[in-house]
């Protein structure tokens, strides 16, 4: 079992995030005590009996002002079983671009639903883009169910409910959970409830410490993207050409024979600097400096990949875009592509599909494509890019498409097709 776990929350606004994150936090013992004192004091300043745990997680003062949350923020604890990395998401559907953030990287995501609400829309919506992200293993936590009297028939309904929802965009039976919680009270967060003697499965704390997760893809095949080439020019390194960068997937060594891309020149693998010094083999999510046995023309942007298993170099990219601007996305915009370190400028040729999350259909050739909306669209590149399906190698089949004019990011993208 892996010994650390990235977690993502989503929900619609007023479900209790912020409270359910706050629980966690103060039952794993993860709060200073001059916090908690300072959450205790402003909940008795709004007159509260109890400390408002949400206080713990709406850090900054307009989301104390407002009750909501605004930006990602990723808070870490831990039980003597397992360490967590939580990104905690705004529940706002103008905020939703935040939540493919935080759940861009997550291995499980928490689904909050008002007990007394039910699923609805923004709930749809989160799912289908905890779907589109590949994001394996979720829990549906029916939050509030205080208010609703502990009631088993409340807790069925949506649950049963959200199943369908679940399988319908891809889930697995057994990679969907629900659990009945109250946040404020803390029932079946830490341990388990006797308020539900009807719910029989662990409390959300207990499923969180046993699930299992995928380890990060060392066996996948290497791919490198060059973040910046390291050249000294001094007299005790008057040679020395290395390309730095943090490997996306896979594991390298001393004689490895790899291609640069998008060139297509191939080489092998002569040495793996670090700070720390040479290392012996490397694997995903480590920062490291290539060193190649040939003199190559290497710059940032390129991708160095495993030459038995490169990815596709292409000038055109048909993929699956989370529209997240106010502006929309009509055919024929010009854009900027980012993928890796490398960025190339874009048209986009055609938009094929826009996917409706409520009714899980799709709806042809739309004229534009909105804020949130899911759509599956080409682009033509300027330059070519080395890409991966996102179901191969999420961290090269994954990019970004950005405003030319500001800099500002439109949209996230995933090569493939997520949605037909």
């Amino acid at each position: 079992m892996s010994s650390l776990l990235r977690l993502a929350t989503a929900g619609s606004v007023d479900d209790g995030k912020s409270t359910l994150v706050g629980r966690l936090l103060y039952d794993t013992k993860s709060v200073l005590a001059d916090q908690l004192d300072a959450v205790t004091r402003a909940s008795v300043d709004k007159g509260l009996s109890t400390p408002d745990l949400s206080l713990l997680v709406d850090g900054l003062r307009s989301e104390r002002e407002q009750g909501i949350t605004i930006d990602v923020a990723y808070r870490y604890f831990a039980t003597p079983k397992r360490s967590f990395v939580l990104a905690d998401t705004p529940g706002h559907v103008q905020y939703t671009r935040n939540t493919v953030t935080g759940a861009s990287t997550a291995q499980l995501a928490v689904l909050l639903v008002d007990a007394r609400k039910g699923v609805i829309e923004q709930t749809r919506r989160h799912a289908a883009v905890l779907a589109l992200l590949g994001v394996p293993q979720l829990v549906l936590a029916v939050n509030k169910i205080d208010l609703v009297g502990y009631d088993e028939a409340t807790f069925t309904v949506i649950a049963e409910e959200f199943a369908a929802h679940a399988l319908s965009l891809g889930y697995a039976r057994g990679s969907v959970l629900a659990i009945p919680v109250s946040a404020l009270e803390g029932d079946n967060v830490a341990t388990r409830s006797e308020r539900t003697p009807w719910y029989t499965g662990p409390s959300l704390l207990e499923h969180l410490e046993d699930v299992p997760v995928a380890p990060d893809p060392h066996d996948s095949a290497l791919r490198f993207p060059v973040q910046y080439v390291i050249r000294p020019r001094t007299p005790e390194y008057p040679d020395y050409r290395g390309y730095a960068g943090q490997i996306a997937a896979g594991t390298v060594r001393p004689g490895d024979e790899i291609v640069v891309l998008p060139q297509g020149i191939r080489s092998r693998v002569e040495r793996i600097d670090t700070a720390d010094g040479s290392l012996a083999e490397a694997g995903a999510g480590t920062s490291v400096t290539l060193l190649l046995t040939d003199d190559i023309d290497i710059s940032r942007g390129d991708l160095i990949a495993a030459a038995d298993a490169p990815p596709r170099v292409t000038d055109e990219i048909t993929g699956t875009l989370c529209w997240l601007s106010s502006k929309p996305l009509k055919p024929g915009a010009r854009v900027l592509v980012k993928h890796g370190t490398r960025t190339v400028q874009a048209l986009v040729d055609e938009l094929h599909a826009r996917f409706d999350e409520q009714t899980l259909s799709s709806v042809d050739s739309p004229a534009s494509l909105e804020l949130n909306d899911i759509g599956r669209v080409t682009l033509r590149l300027a330059g070519e890019l080395g890409v991966d399906d996102y179901g191969v190698s999420p961290r090269t089949g994954a990019f970004l498409i950005i405003d030319p004019k500001d800099g500002d990011t439109l949209a996230a993208g995933l090569v493939g097709e997520r949605f037909s």
